[in-house]
C-alpha cells in the first residue's frame, strides 16, 4: 500500500466543485472520456425534468435495447451462446451517428426475420399438431371398428389389447356396433352417432363426469392414451392426451356433447364412418406429416441460421447501447446555455488531486475530434458538502466495504477503514485462535487470491460472490488465527511442546492420585503445552482470556476516543478537544484504565505463599467503598489513596461533560450578539478556537441552549453507560474462544479419539467425519460467529467513538462500474 492510498484511507480524499462548459458537437465525446476516466460525479443542474435535452435518443436506445433482448431470448431458446468478441477495445469507443443508424437497422432486420420465422413456424407447429392428434385420432377409431367387427358387440370394446376404457351409460343399450356399421356400408343411415378427438390426459376424469351427468347416461364412450407426448406449439412442452371417442342417440346430445368438449379444451376431429375412407384419410394424414416435418425443419434451420449471426455481434451490440445510454442519462444531468444553446453546462465534484488528469484528458478530446472550442473547465466554489471518496485497491475495498456497511464517513473524517486491517482480522482471531483452523482457512483464501483472474468470472451464486469479495479479509483472518493459536498453543485442540515445558514433576501424590512439580522456567512463546493436561486448565484460560479480552477493548476504545483530536482539529473544533475529548479519556482510564493497570501487576508480580486478591471484587468495592481497601484484597501500598483520587477524578469528569460546552456556546453567542452580527464579528469567531461549533449553531435561526444542553445530556449518559456496557461486551472475545476450543476438543475426542480404537480402517472413517465437522461446524459456523461478533466490535464499541458515518459516497460516472453492476444485474 502506497503512502497516498494510506493517508486517502485515513481521510478522504479533497474533492473540487466544478464547473464545465462543453461545446454541443463535442459533448457525447466529452462524456464518453469522463466514462473512461471514472474520476468525475456530475450533479443534475436541472431543475425542471421536462427540460432534459436528449430524451428522444435515450428512448431510441430503449427500443434498440429491447429488440436485443427479443434476439438474446430467442437465442437462448435455441441454445445458442453468444460470442465474445477478442478485441474487447472494439466497442470501448464512442459510437457516430451513422454507426448508430446501421445498427439499429440491422437490429431491425434481424426482428423482422425472426418475427416471421417464429410465426411461420408457430403455424407450422400447430398445424403438425393437428395432424398427428387426427393421426391418432384415426388409428384408435379404426381400431375400435375393427374390433368391434370382430367380436360382434359393445363389450368387445373392452379388448385387453388396448389400453382403453369404456362407459355404457345408456337406460336402453344402443344397437350392436357390428350392425351399425353393417348399415353403414350398405349406405344406409343409422341413429347411432359419434364424436371423435383429443383431451388432455389430466381432464379425462372431469370430462367424464360432466359427461354422465349432463347427458343422463345416455352415451357410450371409449377412450385409450397416446402413448407418445405430443409438444404444445404455444408452450413448448411436452403433454399426455387420450383419444376418445363417444356414441350417442340424436343431433341434441351429439351437440351437447360437441359444447361440452369445447368448454374442456378438447379438440374434435371428423372422422369418416366409412372404414375405406378413413383407411385412406390415415395415409393421407400420413404424408402430410412427413412433407409438414421436411418444411419444419428447413425453417429450423433457417432461424438458427440467422440466430448464428446475431450471436457473432450481440455482446458488441449490448456494450454499445449501454454505453451509449449512459452517455445520454449523464448529459440529461446538463444544461443548455442561454441564447444560442450551442453548449452545454455541467456541474459536479472531482478529486482535487485529480484536476491536471481531468485538463489533459479534455485536452485530448479536442485534439482527436479537431475541434476549434474546447471544454472549459472552472473551479466553482459552493456552500454544498462534498461527497466522501477515499483511493481503494482490491485489498483495500473489502475492509473499506466493512466501514461503509455501518455508514459512508463524513466528508474528511477520521476513516476506520485503514485501522479495521489490522484490529479487524486480529479480533476476529482471538475468538477463533487454533492454528490448524487457521492453517485451512489461510490456504482457502490464498488459493482464492492466488487465482482471482479465473475466479472472478464464475458465477457460483450469492455465498461464494461474498467469500471471493472478502478474499483478503479471510487471508489476514486465517493468518492472524495461526498467530493467536501459537499463543493459545491449541492445534486442533491439542498442544504442542516445541520448546520443552517449564515444570518438572517429582513424583506423584498417593492420596489424591496426582502428580506434583515445579516451575523452573518461562515457556519462551505462547501457553505451556502442559496446562493442556492439568486440571485446572480451564479456570486458567478462563482468567487469561478474560482479562485479556478487557486489556484489547480498553486499548481499543481509548484509541477510539483519542481518534476524535484529529476530527477536532481538521474541523476547527479545538475547544471540543479541551471540554469533550480530555474529560472523557480521563474518565475512561480513571476507571477501565486503572483495571487494566491492576490485571498487569497482578499478571507481573510473584505471589508466594498466598492467594492473590480477586480484581473484580477490588473494582467493585472501589465505588462501594471508596477509601477503604481489604487488607487480603489489597494489591500495593497506598491502594486506597490512589483509588479514591482517581474516583473523584472520574466523577469530576462527568459535570465537566455535561455543562462545559453548552456553557462555552452560550458565552460565545452573547458574545456575537453583543458586536450585532456584523462581518467583523463573523470573521473574529471564525478564527476563535472552537468557532466552528459556534458556526453551526447559528446558521440555524435561534439559538436554543435547551436544545443543546438536553443534546450534551443525551450524549454524557450515554458515553458513561457506553464506558461500562461496552467494556464488558468485549467479554465476547473470552466467550467465544473458549467455545471454540472446547467445541474443538470435544469434536476430537467423540471422533477421532474413538476411532482409533478400530485400527487402520476405523481411523480412515474417523478421520473423513472429523475433517467434515471441522470444516462445517468449526470453520464455517464458528467462523461466521466469531465473524459477526468481530463486526459488532468495531461498529458499536469502536466506531462509535469517534465516527459519524453521516457522509454520501462519491459516485464517478465510469464505464467500468456501469458494466460491473450490468452483469451484477443480469446474474
Amino acid at each position: 500500500m502506497t503512502s497516498n492510498n494510506a493517508s486517502s484511507l485515513f481521510r478522504s480524499c479533497e474533492m473540487t466543485h466544478f464547473k464545465l462548459y462543453i461545446p454541443l458537437e463535442i459533448a457525447q465525446q466529452t462524456v464518453a472520456e469522463f466514462g473512461e476516466l471514472g474520476l468525475v460525479e456530475f450533479r443534475d443542474v436541472n431543475v425542471n425534468a421536462f427540460q432534459r435535452t436528449f430524451v428522444n435518443e435515450i428512448r431510441r436506445l430503449d427500443e434498440m435495447e429491447r429488440k436485443l433482448r427479443f434476439l438474446q431470448l430467442q437465442m437462448s431458446k435455441s441454445e445458442i451462446q453468444p460470442k465474445v468478441p477478442l478485441q474487447q477495445l472494439y466497442y470501448s469507443r464512442t459510437r457516430t451517428q451513422n454507426e448508430i443508424d446501421l445498427m439499429e437497422e440491422r437490429l431491425n432486420e434481424h426482428e423482422q426475420r425472426l418475427i416471421q420465422m417464429n410465426n411461420s413456424q408457430a403455424s407450422l407447429n400447430k398445424r403438425f399438431l393437428e395432424l398427428t392428434e387426427l393421426r391418432h385420432v384415426l388409428r384408435e377409431t379404426t381400431s375400435f371398428f375393427e374390433s368391434s367387427i370382430r367380436h360382434g358387440s359393445i363389450d368387445s370394446l373392452n379388448s385387453p389389447n388396448h389400453t382403453e376404457g369404456a362407459h355404457l351409460l345408456s337406460s336402453g343399450a344402443p344397437p350392436p356396433i357390428d350392425d351399425t356399421h353393417e348399415a353403414i356400408e350398405r349406405g344406409e343411415s343409422s341413429s347411432l352417432n359419434f364424436v371423435a378427438g383429443v383431451i388432455s390426459r389430466q381432464r379425462m376424469g372431469i370430462f367424464e363426469r360432466i359427461l354422465f351427468r349432463a347427458l343422463r347416461g345416455n352415451l357410450y364412450m371409449n377412450y385409450a392414451e397416446i402413448s407418445e407426448a405430443i409438444i404444445d406449439p404455444i408452450t413448448d412442452e411436452p403433454t399426455s392426451k387420450n383419444v376418445f371417442c363417444i356414441f350417442a342417440h340424436g343431433k341434441e346430445l351429439l351437440a351437447k356433447i360437441k359444447k361440452i368438449c369445447e368448454s374442456l379444451g378438447a379438440t374434435i376431429y371428423p372422422v369418416d364412418e366409412r372404414g375405406d375412407k378413413r383407411r385412406l384419410d390415415a395415409l393421407d394424414v400420413i404424408s402430410r406429416i412427413e412433407d409438414l416435418k421436411q418444411v419444419l425443419d428447413n425453417t429450423k434451420g433457417a432461424k438458427r441460421v440467422e440466430l448464428l449471426k446475431v450471436a457473432d455481434q450481440s455482446e458488441i451490440w449490448e456494450n454499445i447501447i449501454l454505453r451509449e445510454k449512459s452517455i445520454y442519462y449523464c448529459l440529461n444531468f446538463f444544461q443548455q446555455s442561454e441564447g444560442n444553446k450551442k453548449s452545454l453546462i455541467a456541474e459536479g465534484w472531482c478529486p482535487t488531486e485529480s484536476i491536471s488528469a481531468i485538463k489533459y484528458a479534455l485536452s485530448g478530446v479536442t485534439e482527436r475530434t479537431g475541434s476549434t472550442v474546447a471544454p472549459l473547465f472552472n473551479e466553482h466554489p459552493t456552500h454544498r458538502t462534498p461527497p466522501t471518496y477515499h483511493r481503494l485497491n482490491k485489498f483495500t475495498q473489502c475492509f473499506q466495504d466493512i466501514v461503509d456497511a455501518y455508514g459512508i464517513a463524513t466528508y474528511q473524517e477520521v476513516n476506520p477503514g485503514l485501522f479495521t486491517i489490522i484490529t479487524f482480522p486480529f479480533l476476529f482471531a482471538v475468538m477463533f485462535g487454533d492454528f490448524g483452523h487457521g492453517v485451512i482457512m489461510t490456504l482457502f483464501a490464498a488459493w482464492v487470491c492466488y487465482s482471482e483472474k479465473t475466479l472472478a468470472t464464475k458465477r457460483w451464486g450469492e455465498i461464494w460472490d461474498m467469500f471471493f469479495g472478502g478474499r483478503y479479509i479471510i487471508l489476514l483472518m486465517g493468518l492472524f488465527s495461526c498467530y493467536t493459536g501459537l499463543l493459545y498453543n491449541d492445534v486442533f485442540s491439542l498442544a504442542f511442546n516445541v520448546y520443552g515445558s517449564g515444570w518438572s514433576f517429582h513424583g506423584k501424590d498417593n492420596s489424591t492420585g496426582k502428580y506434583y512439580g515445579v516451575y523452573e522456567k518461562t515457556y519462551p512463546f505462547g501457553i505451556d503445552p502442559v496446562w493442556h493436561k492439568s486440571d485446572n486448565y480451564l479456570l486458567f484460560s478462563n482468567s487469561y482470556k478474560m482479562k485479556q479480552a478487557i486489556i484489547l477493548g480498553v486499548m481499543q476504545m481509548s484509541f477510539g476516543i483519542s481518534l476524535n483530536v484529529f476530527n477536532y482539529n481538521h474541523f476547527n473544533k479545538k475547544i471540543s478537544i479541551y471540554l469533550e475529548f480530555l474529560p472523557q479519556i480521563i474518565f475512561l482510564l480513571s476507571i477501565f484504565g486503572y483495571l487494566v493497570f491492576m490485571i498487569l501487576f497482578k499478571w507481573l508480580t510473584v505471589w508466594d505463599g498466598y492467594n492473590p486478591p480477586g480484581l473484580l471484587n477490588t473494582l467493585i468495592y472501589m465505588f462501594l467503598s471508596p477509601g477503604t481497601v481489604d487488607p487480603s484484597e489489597q494489591l500495593y501500598t497506598g491502594q486506597a489513596t490512589v483509588q479514591t483520587i482517581l474516583l473523584l477524578i472520574a466523577f469530576c469528569c462527568i459535570p465537566i461533560m455535561l455543562f462545559a460546552k453548552p456553557y462555552y456556546l452560550w458565552k460565545e453567542h452573547q458574545r456575537i450578539r453583543g458586536q450585532g452580527y456584523d462581518q467583523a464579528a463573523r470573521s473574529s469567531m471564525e478564527s476563535a478556537p472552537g468557532s466552528h461549533d459556534v458556526e453551526e449553531l447559528h446558521s440555524e435561526e435561534h439559538f436554543e441552549f435547551s436544545d443543546i444542553m438536553v443534546h450534551q445530556v443525551i450524549h454524557t449518559i450515554e458515553f458513561c453507560l457506553g464506558a461500562i456496557s461496552n467494556t464488558a461486551s468485549y467479554l465476547r472475545l473470552w466467550a467465544l474462544s473458549l467455545a471454540h476450543a472446547q467445541l474443538s476438543e470435544v469434536i476430537w475426542e467423540m471422533v477421532m479419539e474413538n476411532a482409533m480404537e478400530y485400527g487402520v480402517i476405523g481411523i480412515i472413517i474417523g478421520f473423513g467425519v472429523w475433517f467434515q465437522l471441522t470444516c462445517g461446524i468449526l470453520i464455517l459456523i464458528e467462523g461466521l460467529s466469531a465473524f459477526l461478533h468481530a463486526l459488532r466490535l468495531h461498529w458499536v464499541e469502536f466506531q462509535n467513538k469517534f465516527y459519524g458515518g453521516e457522509g454520501r459516497k462519491f459516485l464517478p460516472f465510469s464505464f467500468a462500474k456501469i458494466a460491473e453492476e450490468h452483469r451484477s444485474g443480469e446474474n
